[in-house]
């Protein structure tokens, strides 16, 4: 009897998984049909006349950086030379480092600033509130009533502010954000799965919520804010790990605008060694359950947002989430083999194993879009790509134990520092990039667990031969792989 309530228990929460995540995949394609919507219908916005030099308007571009010894200097000279009048930009480096990288930045400021660049080299004497706290800081004296951000792997191209400023003639309009592009997409496996999930986020999710007026998120650089915006949201804060998410939220409660530009490309550096990425998944995904606990509420009651626009902003503060039922899906999976063998009885229940399927039909289905909107159709990508999606939902996988840890941090309120992401510009240190000072050589504790659960589904597809049932064969095998993938690479730089 007891185990019967047991074998019930585990049924219950792996259904629950299913149907959650099969949910969650009913609003994905919701925002692939706005996304293709948005194609058809061209939404003319006001802007500035840049032929008229009373129109151009002062910025403030702020570089929040901490020990970027690799790309300070390609960042201070890229944007020393975007395209806009001398007279109408300044430059904050707002730097918390604490190395030798220091000297290296007042150098070339100073070099900078030579040339008739107005450009400041900011420091704290401590880091409280890390990137919000420098941001803070540098707006108390920003000259510019737009704010542009960079982080330290943003490499803009020359006319980024001439394609991105004069939207801001909408006096409502408080953010503009531009797509991420990646200048290592093809270095590796990791990138290339970095890369084909970002891509997704920043055409079907960012065009699909912006087209219908939902909230969308600034996604902490590559984007500009009106000063007046953040001030009037509230300020930054750096009570969660997201901050960007955070004051997104707070502006948008507040009726301000934001413009998402799909066609302008900002190109970045993605990390490219496991516990780069980890560490950042890691801050993404707690920062979003801190959000989603801090600003849900809030949400649920502001009267003057739309009930869909409500319910798209639940989804997407729970994002991060869903790994939480990726998870449990599949550690569950294991025992509902052996149920399934044991209370045939039951086998009706476990009809509801086909939601998974249809939800990565779905996905399948709006990842394409995303990724024929970046590298084009035809049979030939057609072929790569299912290749590169099945690469993708398997090594998402392999990260969901760690994200999932992330998440439960957040939602149970567990505080921890800001820790950034290591930068390599690894095309102008070739093979030397592998002796980047600031890359974690400490294996991280999940990876012990991670190693356990490799055993784990390596049981599973024992498990298989041996009951003499294939259903969940398929998923155990990509789960082995992913954990496989995961643990491996812990142990090796790249």
């Amino acid at each position: 009897m007891a185990y019967l309530l047991l074998s019930y228990i585990i049924l219950f929460f792996y259904s629950l998984a299913i149907v959650l995540i099969f949910f969650y995949s009913l609003a994905q394609f919701n925002l692939l049909l706005n996304y293709l919507k948005s194609k058809k219908n061209c939404i003319k916005r006001e802007k500035f006349d840049f032929n008229n030099s009373s129109e151009i308007p002062f910025v403030t571009i702020q570089l929040p950086i901490f020990n970027e010894k690799y790309v300070v200097e390609r960042l201070l000279l890229t944007v020393s030379q975007l395209d806009y009048p001398k007279d109408k930009f300044e430059i904050q480096v707002l730097d918390d480092s604490i190395d030798d990288s220091i000297l290296e930045t007042q150098n070339i400021v100073a070099k900078i600033a030579q040339k008739g660049i107005q450009i400041q080299h900011i420091r704290r004497t401590d880091r409280v509130g890390f990137k919000a706290g420098a941001l803070k800081e540098g707006l108390k004296t920003a000259k510019g009533d737009f704010v542009v951000i960079f982080d330290a792997d943003f490499v803009p191209k020359n006319d980024w502010l001439l394609q991105t400023i004069p939207y801001f003639k909408d006096d409502k309009v408080g953010v503009v954000q531009t797509r991420w592009g990646h200048i290592n997409r093809d270095f590796s496996l990791l990138t290339k799965v970095q890369a084909f999930a970002l891509d997704a986020h920043f055409t079907l999710e960012q065009v699909g919520r912006n087209s219908k007026q939902h909230f969308i998120n600034f996604n902490g650089t590559a984007g500009v804010w009106r000063k007046s915006c953040i001030i009037d949201a509230g300020n930054w804060e750096s009570d969660t790990l997201t901050e960007d998410l955070d004051l997104s939220y707070r502006a948008q409660l507040k009726n301000w605008k934001f413009v998402y530009l799909e066609d302008i490309e900002t190109p970045a550096e993605l990390p490219a060694v496991l516990s780069a990425a980890r560490s950042q998944q890691f801050r993404w995904n707690k920062g979003g359950a801190e959000n989603f606990k801090k600003m849900s509420r809030k949400v649920l009651e502001a009267h003057h947002v739309k009930a869909k626009t409500k319910f798209h902003g639940l989804l997407h503060l729970l994002n991060s989430s869903m790994f939480l039922c990726i998870f449990a899906m599949a550690v569950l999976s294991v025992p509902v083999l052996y149920i399934k063998n044991e209370f045939p009885q039951l086998k009706i229940l476990f009809n509801v194993a086909a939601f998974f399927v249809i939800t990565s039909v779905i996905f399948f289905i709006c990842y394409w879009f995303t990724y024929k909107k970046i590298n084009g159709g035809g049979v030939s990508n057609f072929l790569r790509y299912i290749s590169m999606f099945f690469t993708f939902y398997t090594i998402a996988m392999g990260f969901s134990f760690q994200n999932s840890i992330a998440v439960l941090e957040g939602l149970f309120g567990k505080k921890s520092e800001f820790v950034r992401t290591p930068k390599f510009n690894i095309e102008a240190l070739k093979e030397k990039w592998k002796e980047n000072i600031y890359i974690s050589r400490k294996v991280s504790k999940n990876t012990i667990v991670e190693g356990v659960l490799v055993l784990y589904f390596l049981f599973g597809i024992y498990s298989a031969y041996h009951l003499n049932d294939f259903g969940l064969l398929p998923f155990h095998l990509m789960l082995l792989i992913g954990y496989g993938y995961v643990f491996v690479k812990s142990f090796k730089s790249t």
